[in-house]
């Protein structure tokens, strides 16, 4: 599973999401990402729902092919410009 395919199934399962995936211990580690995720969902949700949006969105991804995810969850108006 590369970057492109997390980002893919985050922005299929969190209504109007924008995700950004990296492998954040270099390009030889196959199972540890770090993603940013903005969405309008996450308005009002806690940090750990918000997380827990992403881990549904990944399924069982998280279990077979993510050893670790590193994840920032923002909505939209908590973006710089």
């Amino acid at each position: 599973m590369d970057e492109r395919d997390i980002a893919e199934l985050i922005e299929a399962g969190i209504p109007e999401a924008s995700a950004s995936v990296t492998r954040p211990r270099g390009p030889d580690d196959d199972d540890h990402f770090a993603a940013t995720v903005v969405s309008p969902a996450f308005e009002g949700e806690t940090v750990v729902a918000q997380h827990e949006m992403v881990y549904d969105a990944l399924g069982e991804h998280m279990t077979t092919d993510i050893h670790a995810i590193e994840l920032t969850t923002r909505t939209p108006d908590q973006v710089e410009d």
